[in-house]
């Protein structure tokens, strides 16, 4: 840093010498040097301009990592959160990307050591379920991705480290971890001993931490309940900052029982109610956020687990109607829905209305917004909800027309308590498998 900063002090030197003996000197004829160009007085400039210089961040055992790569990949976190990232948290989100990127290098490279390969079609494939997840093609998907900032390019690599390590932990892992029949045995039993206690469908953020930076990734994770807080999508943190397994499926636990989880999991999910977000739980190796996404209870029925079949009735308003303007209106449609007659009325209410009839069988009635939910648990067929949407997006009523409820109190099933025996056996030893490609990487930060 001394010698830059003496060169440029050199060259700052010679220009005021310079100017200053030209005060006592004669000047020299001017002499344009792009003469000889013969270039025009006005340009115009034809074609793509020229990116800008890419620089190595980190070097990992000889891949490089870019600044554009990060970039990039900050933007797909941008996009995935439907929402820029604030100019206080860039700084902490580059950081906490390039270490994501590290990883996912390391992974890549210890399939292919492994003789494991993800080819092309195999990535294709997953982009073109991306691309359809949000009504695209792959190729519309790729110029939406340049215009907001990203590239086709970022999502691939992803998608290949996903695969990659899926199938490493396959071959690697999976192939030596053993589940005995004892052991589901055993938990079957207990399942049966815990009929009617409570389990909770769950997702969490982990994110690993030493006693030397410990202080440092507690920050970061109460900076990411922040951002969690003020809308951002729980799925895509998790697949961006999460040191679990279960990173690839965003955060998802599935159904746990808080007893199958460390004590201090256990205590804070009992503690949630669905819908409901952790502070940074501290545990040993990290730190986890939670978001309990449902509960139930075990071996027993739920009104919830109902297979509903319904006709929605919507209304629409022109476009810039104010809430006053709507509300008589609103009313109307209100009573006409209490008074509906049945499913087969639904028709002839939105004849009235001008509105738009919609038929849905085998709807869970768990996978509805929970407000819809507590209104629809216990509505007998026939009955219509209250209108509920929006002046700008529509307002409708469901009609239950049809409604097959949960029988509940079916036996554990063996298969399912193997699965996840097994899931947790894995998540624990790709954490430390992980932990030790980074301890052996040669890695250079540029």
């Amino acid at each position: 840093m001394g010698n830059v900063k003496s060169f440029l002090t050199t060259v700052a030197l010679a220009g005021l010498a310079g100017a200053a003996l030209a005060q006592d000197a004669p000047a020299p004829a001017a002499r344009n040097s792009t003469a000889p160009l013969n270039l025009p007085e006005t340009l115009n400039v034809y074609g793509k301009p020229i990116p800008a210089v890419v620089k190595a961040s980190a070097i990992v055992n000889g891949e490089v990592i870019t600044q554009t790569d990060i970039d990039q990949r900050m933007q797909l976190l941008a996009i995935a959160n439907n929402q820029p990232i604030p100019e206080t948290e860039q700084e902490r989100l580059r950081v906490q990307v390039l270490r994501n990127l590290i990883d996912e290098t390391l992974q890549i490279q210890a399939a292919k050591q492994a003789d494991i390969s993800v080819s092309s079609a195999d990535i294709d494939k997953t982009v073109a379920r991306v691309a359809e997840g949000v009504k695209r093609t792959p190729a519309q998907l790729a110029d939406y991705l340049k215009a907001n900032g990203s590239s086709i390019r970022s999502i691939r690599r992803q998608i290949e480290g996903e695969i990659a390590w899926s199938r490493l932990q396959r071959q690697k892992i999976e192939s030596q971890v053993s589940v005995g029949e004892e052991e589901v045995k055993a938990v079957i039993d207990r399942l049966n001993a815990s009929k009617g206690a409570q389990e909770y469908r769950v997702g969490e953020i982990f994110l690993a931490a030493t006693p030397a930076n410990q202080a440092e990734v507690a920050a970061n994770a109460q900076k990411i309940v922040e951002a969690l807080r003020q809308g951002a999508s729980f799925a895509g943190y998790a697949r961006q900052y999460s040191e679990a397994s279960t990173a690839a499926v965003g955060g998802d636990l599935g159904w746990v029982r808080p007893e199958q989880l460390p004590d201090q999991l256990a205590n804070t999910i009992r503690s949630m109610a669905p819908g409901q977000l952790s502070q940074p739980i501290a545990l040993p190796g990290g730190y986890s956020i939670v978001a309990v996404q449902d509960s139930r209870k075990i071996l027993t029925a739920d009104p919830r687990n109902a297979v509903l079949s319904l006709k929605q009735v919507s209304i629409s308003f022109p476009k810039g109607t104010t809430a006053a303007a709507a509300d008589p209106t609103l009313q109307k449609f209100a009573a006409a829905a209490q008074n509906i007659g049945g499913c087969g009325g639904a028709e002839k209410v939105a004849a009235e209305f001008k509105g738009d009839v919609v038929q849905s069988d085998q709807v869970k009635l768990r996978d509805l917004p929970p407000a819809l939910q507590q209104m629809m648990m216990p509505m007998q067929v026939g009955q219509a909800t209250r209108p509920f949407g929006s002046i700008d997006d529509g307002v409708r009523v469901l009609v239950i027309c049809g409604r097959d409820e949960d029988q509940g109190g079916n036996a554990p099933n063996p298969d399912a308590v193997y699965a996840q025996l097994q899931e947790e056996r894995v998540n624990m030893r790709a954490r430390r498998y992980l932990r030790d490609l980074r301890r052996d990487a040669i890695i250079d930060y540029r």
